[in-house]
């Protein structure tokens, strides 16, 4: 058994026995993900055991990850997130709505946990090209509509940068 052949792969570490669980919950969520070998621990390490599951290795939207089973010592934080860029409202409700009743919690502008802490942007592509526009009091009125959701609504967003009342 080999490990990914990737030369950049992002490591996610999770406590003993979540990895598999985190890499089979998202392979449910995004297509062209599913989850790829595991390899097991050679030797006894400072919070495990020999034969203990230590790393899976698994895909989300086509890119590759490892998951570290390394024990209760680090968790994740807001400093690092995940954006996936949904094409409509009916893919952003899909994969927001996933991750909440995965065990996940809503956050402001998009942004929502996962059951294991790790944050996801669920931004709508329109958002992105909203903000980013030449026309920059549409922008602004865009990101301040974006500033007062959880979960990003497009047709908000797209009254907004109109100038539209909501």
């Amino acid at each position: 058994m080999t490990f990914a052949q990737s030369k950049l792969t992002t490591v996610l570490w999770f406590d003993h026995g979540e990895g598999r669980k985190a890499a089979e919950f998202y392979a449910s969520v995004f297509p062209d993900s599913h989850v790829d070998a595991k390899h097991d621990a050679p030797t006894d390490y400072p919070d495990g055991a020999a034969g203990d599951e230590l790393v899976v290795e698994f895909t989300i939207l086509g890119q590759p990850y490892q998951a570290l089973n390394g024990g209760p010592n680090f968790k994740p934080n807001q400093s690092v997130s995940f954006m996936v860029i949904t094409e409509d409202q009916e893919e952003t409700d899909r994969y927001w709505d996933a991750i909440v009743a995965g065990g996940g919690s809503e956050n402001a502008c998009g942004w929502v946990q996962d059951r294991w802490g790790y944050s996801w942007q669920i931004t709508p592509r329109i958002l992105m090209e909203a903000m980013s526009s030449p026309d920059k009091a549409a922008a602004k009125r865009a990101m301040e509509a974006m500033f007062q959701m959880k979960k990003i609504d497009i047709a908000a967003i797209e009254k907004a940068f109109a100038g539209e009342a909501a």
